[in-house]
């Protein structure tokens, strides 16, 4: 006759990254004006400036213009903006301090919160393009593999430095910094005009504009991505996130 012998230990890795994944996203979920924030503000941007006369674009394809400027600012505004932000909140109410005292590793943490970044990313992704080819949005199918690596690269980078503000400041500062970063992004990056080459080390300083050139030369001409802008964005999402998994502080 068998009997029960209990074996206590710590699950695999994986199960305890995608169950920490899973959190993510449902704590995402719950927070609804985050998630109207994140999709309704490039709604708004997309059909505003994409339908409407409403600012002068060096195109006359209004549509094959905007749609990429707003892909890419709906990455910067997610895995930059609103991760730094929830991050930074998180440690302020001891919640990072917590998951410490848990078997996810530092590492485990940071891939987890980037992998449901890069999920989130994706739904909005697909929402938008659906919206902007109900429009009529025509973009370059054919040149849809590298579009999508520079998202991935971007949407790594972002967090990484997200992740990083969010360890070393306090909440508030953390809050600041992220909301000066986006407004100056935003201002500079090229949403609404084109960026001049700016070469390895400009587009590094002005990820966005790099990531939204890269969407534009891709998803609007069917060219490739220069190899500037790969460099650039290969290093933010090499950089920041090694940063962070060395400098990250659970409380």
């Amino acid at each position: 006759m068998s009997t029960f012998a209990p074996a206590p230990g710590r699950a695999p890795m994986r199960t305890i990254l995608a169950t920490q994944i899973r959190m993510e996203l449902l704590l995402t979920a719950r927070r609804g004006e985050a998630v109207v924030l994140a999709m309704g503000v490039p709604l708004l941007v997309l059909l505003g400036a994409g339908l409407f006369d409403v600012t002068n674009l060096p195109t006359e394809d209004r549509l094959g213009y905007v749609v990429p400027g707003v892909l890419a600012l709906t990455v910067m505004s997610t895995a930059f903006t609103g991760q730094a932000i929830t991050t930074g909140y998180e440690r302020s109410y001891g919640v990072l301090k917590r998951l410490g005292a848990s078997p996810l590793t530092r590492p485990g943490l940071l891939f987890a919160k980037t992998a449901a970044v890069l999920v989130q990313i994706v739904v909005q992704v697909l929402v938008l393009a659906l919206v902007g080819l109900a429009v009529g949005w025509r973009p370059e199918a054919g040149a849809l593999l590298p579009a999508l690596g520079v998202t991935v690269l971007a949407a790594a980078g972002y967090s990484g430095l997200a992740l990083l503000l969010a360890s070393v400041l306090k909440p508030e500062t953390t809050t600041g910094a992220a909301t000066l970063i986006y407004v100056v992004m935003l201002s500079v990056g090229g949403i609404m005009f084109g960026a001049p080459d700016l070469g390895p080390a400009g587009w590094f300083l002005l990820p966005l504009a790099a990531h939204a050139e890269a969407l534009r030369e891709t998803l609007m001409h069917g060219g490739s991505v220069p190899a500037g802008i790969w460099l650039a964005l290969v290093a933010w999402a090499v950089l920041w996130p090694a940063v962070a998994a060395r400098k990250f502080r659970w409380e």
